[in-house]
């Protein structure tokens, strides 16, 4: 056969993708029947199921390869068909399992929160919203009380990818004017033009994302002149003048701005109710008389709150949630413990009840998490180091009360200095019996270790 006739087959039969530089990782079956263009095939492999919507390791699916119309079409009807299909699980999905159900498996209390949230992504999957506008959010209240992670299990539901579907931006690296373009991109002629700003690129990227701002009161006010533009026209020039259209995004903003006021307004709440445990709500006197001009003194112009979709308050904890997170967090660790170190780790309410006591109504969830660190896990990281702590062993945390006297006594230690009047406060202890039966008795940090067979 002439070369020339070789040549004109490739032209005729094969695609242009088709050379030996291409890369074709990831490409399915349907990606190959569209290379070789062959529309019987592909039809066929289309009625047994084959999916049209998967891309390969370059991002593209398989009609970003075809060079026959026919094909294209063929492949078009499909992944709309697809779609409708996809549409409609989804929608059974969001019907059997509620996006607040979802919320409450990992966010602790919260509930006026996670149900303000619910609605209104509710609303946007639904098709009742502002098409022109995106949704936008601003997070309120203490440190360490689910604001952050709310906003990821939002961005972990609305997306598969959750690494492009979730942008977080630290604001507080925002915090001088010149550092809008790094926001947005630094003009032509200056350093770092061509790369574009940090929001600009991951928008670029995903622009339907989930964009957490957090502590956003920190920003220069010229970082939310350019949010105000963002949340105004749902889209965002950068510095090399492209625009990026972004108005399927969500965007949440964070702040503790006023989190003391909205914490101490929450507790007189629960006093009056005369119920730790009251399903409590911000009143819109509160929001409109209190928290309204300590925003404006903050963000300064009117109209960026005005196109806040929803204010979001987060609360302090009660003392039955608070109960909850500590036996999450105290079954995190025995997990870890028994995955790393082949430890069976148990508790007991005291335990739980000594850690709840060291709450921080302003730091949160982190106080519970420190607290328990600086009691538990230094103590079992201390039985370790000193071969307490052996594969095999049951591991029981509870609490002492007994006196100082009393722990001399048990311990068999004589100590003359011992003053038998001064009790010690609640201690945590360890119990552990080892693989053979053996027990050993660990006291906390500023105690000496006691053993016994």
């Amino acid at each position: 056969m002439m070369s020339s006739e070789v040549e004109w087959i490739r032209l005729t039969q094969f695609s242009d993708f088709l050379n030996p530089s291409a890369d074709f990782r990831g490409c399915s079956a349907l990606h190959y029947a569209v290379l070789i263009n062959d529309s019987k095939l592909v039809r066929l492999l289309l009625e047994f199921g084959a999916d049209p919507t998967i891309v390969n390791e370059r991002g593209h699916r398989p009609v970003m390869y075809a060079k026959d119309s026919s094909i294209r079409d063929l492949l078009a009807e499909a992944e709309s068909k697809k779609a409708e299909e996809v549409a409609a699980k989804e929608r059974e999905e969001r019907r059997l399992q509620p996006l607040e159900n979802r919320l409450r498996k990992v966010i602790v209390g919260q509930e006026a929160a996670i149900r303000t949230v619910s609605a209104a992504i509710r609303r946007k999957e639904n098709g009742w919203y502002d098409e022109d506008h995106p949704l936008v959010f601003l997070f309120l209240g203490s440190s360490g009380i689910g604001k952050t992670e709310l906003a990821k299990q939002v961005a972990a539901y609305l997306h598969k990818d959750i690494k492009k579907g979730f942008i977080r931006i630290d604001m507080s690296e925002y915090q001088e004017k010149h550092e809008v373009s790094k926001f947005i991109g630094s003009p032509p002629g200056y350093v770092g033009h061509e790369e574009g700003g940090q929001l600009t690129r991951a928008l670029a990227a995903c622009p339907n994302a989930v964009v957490l701002f957090d502590e956003t009161e920190k920003a220069h006010p010229d970082v939310l002149t350019a949010l105000l533009q963002l949340f105004d026209e749902g889209r965002l020039t950068d510095g090399r003048g492209t625009t990026i259209n972004c108005k399927d995004a969500i965007f949440i903003m964070t702040s503790n701005v006023g989190s003391q006021v909205i914490a101490e307004h929450a507790q007189q709440l629960r006093y009056v109710s005369g119920n730790d445990e009251a399903d409590i709500e911000i009143s819109r006197d509160f929001k409109e008389k209190v928290m309204r001009p300590i925003l404006r003194r903050h963000f300064l112009r009117d109209e960026f709150l005005g196109r806040i979709n929803e204010m979001v308050y987060f609360l302090p904890f009660s003392t039955s949630e608070l109960t909850e997170l500590v036996n999450r967090s105290l079954k995190s660790w025995s997990e870890k413990a028994l995955k790393r170190h082949s430890l069976t780790v148990t508790w007991n309410r005291e335990v739980v009840d000594l850690i709840v006591d060291g709450y921080d109504v302003y730091y949160g969830a982190r106080s519970i998490n420190y607290e328990i660190e600086r009691r538990i896990i230094s103590l079992l990281a201390l039985a370790d180091e000193q071969g307490h702590l052996n594969p095999g062993s049951h591991v029981n945390i509870s609490v002492s009360h007994k006196s100082v006297k009393d722990e001399a006594w048990s311990s068999k230690k004589s100590n003359e200095n011992l003053d038998p009047t001064i009790s010690s406060p609640p201690r945590i202890v360890l119990n552990v019996t080892d693989a053979k039966g053996k027990m050993n008795k660990v006291l906390d940090l500023t105690q000496t270790t006691i053993s016994w067979a």
